[in-house]
């Protein structure tokens, strides 16, 4: 009997690719804390295929991984448990480091107490291990000028003078992770690539860009600022514009994000290689914003010259070699992506913001 375990498989992408698996596998299995941030009713969510087992334990605690283990011999895990709020990973970093990096280990460390070692382990990390990336110079000079500084944003310095933004690429862009958040998916993917060469487990590992779509969390804060822009412009308020409005985002969605990571969890690929997970296009705040204003009639976004401490100004990804690699290819631009989500959104109970 082939099995697949999915970590965080309640989740927005772990429903999404719930349905493909159980055609793949004999037994797909979640493992998810049902956390309330994302989980506000902590209750199985509709979206998750019915054909999946969910068992409802915490990542980090070795209680569960025993119990877990007893019952499951998995051939494929997909590890997207994980706490994702970069800002909130500010003030919140041993909650971040405690499912992720301890959560982590804890789940090697089970595979090995209980000799169930799986053939390959598929990682969703994220372009906040890069921080704020690669930038070149009119001469053509790289360099890394690394986290904007408090006195530079006050300032309302947005870019670094005389240099313009690369896109990430994982050959090529080095990791400086700028969060506490980007740190410890950096770490994630540094322990497992160092057990797995241990133990002849194959890695695969995806850093994803900004993920959006139906399906989304829309009580959890920090789920993105597609979904808050899209609920703000229906209800017909103004869509504040952080610094200047010209902050740069790689907008992937959903439905590409899903086929990807089906593709690294069943393809031939190269083990321990990160493979960059985006639309290909740089978005500015202010055309994502625009472009949803439109949609609902509201008024035209304004710029506030805000700005969060700790963010990256620029980030986006080349995915030429994604593509090459896995046969994937992402099939939609924003504008179809952002539709289809506000379509979804309409047709939500919402919270309110």
């Amino acid at each position: 009997m082939s099995t697949c375990l999915i970590t965080g498989g309640a989740g927005f992408i772990g429903c999404a690719i719930s349905q493909a698996l159980v055609k793949q596998y004999d037994r797909v299995v979640v493992l998810d804390n049902l956390h309330p941030q994302v989980h506000p009713a902590q209750t199985r969510p509709d979206a998750l295929d019915p054909a999946v087992e969910l068992v409802v334990g915490d990542v980090a605690d070795p209680v569960v991984w025993d119990a877990l283990l007893l019952d499951v011999k998995p051939d494929l895990v997909i590890h997207l448990a994980a706490e994702t709020g970069t800002g909130q990973s500010l003030t919140e970093g041993t909650r971040h480091a405690n499912v992720n990096v301890v959560g982590t280990t804890q789940m090697l460390d089970a595979f090995v107490r209980h000799h169930r070692l799986p053939s390959r382990v598929v990682l969703t990390s994220s372009r906040a291990v890069y921080g704020e990336g690669a930038w070149v110079s009119a001469e053509g000079t790289v360099s890394y000028p690394g986290q904007r500084s408090k006195t530079q944003l006050e300032a309302g310095v947005w870019d670094f003078p005389g240099l313009r933004c690369l896109p990430f690429e994982a050959t090529t862009t080095e990791p400086r992770p700028t969060s506490i958040y980007g740190a410890t998916k950096l770490t994630q993917e540094m322990i497992l690539n160092a057990w797995a060469a241990s133990f002849g487990v194959e890695v695969g590992l995806l850093r994803l860009q900004n993920v959006y779509g139906p399906g989304q969390s829309l009580s959890n804060p920090y789920t993105g600022i597609v979904s808050l822009f899209s609920r703000m412009a229906k209800a017909g308020k103004v869509i504040p514009l952080y610094e200047d409005g010209q902050i740069i985002r790689d907008f992937v969605f959903i439905d590409d994000v899903a086929r990807a990571v089906l593709a690294v969890a069943t393809q031939p690929i190269t083990s321990g290689q990160a493979y960059d997970i985006g639309s290909g296009r740089a978005t500015s705040i202010r055309e994502l914003a625009e472009l949803i204003a439109g949609i609902y009639g509201a008024p035209e976004p304004v710029v506030n010259g805000a700005f969060r401490n700790g963010d990256v100004r620029a980030a986006s990804c080349d995915i030429r070699r994604t593509t090459e690699a896995l046969g994937w290819q992402p099939e939609w631009p924003v504008e179809n992506g952002v539709s289809a989500l506000c379509a979804w959104i309409d047709g939500q109970p919402l919270p309110p913001l």
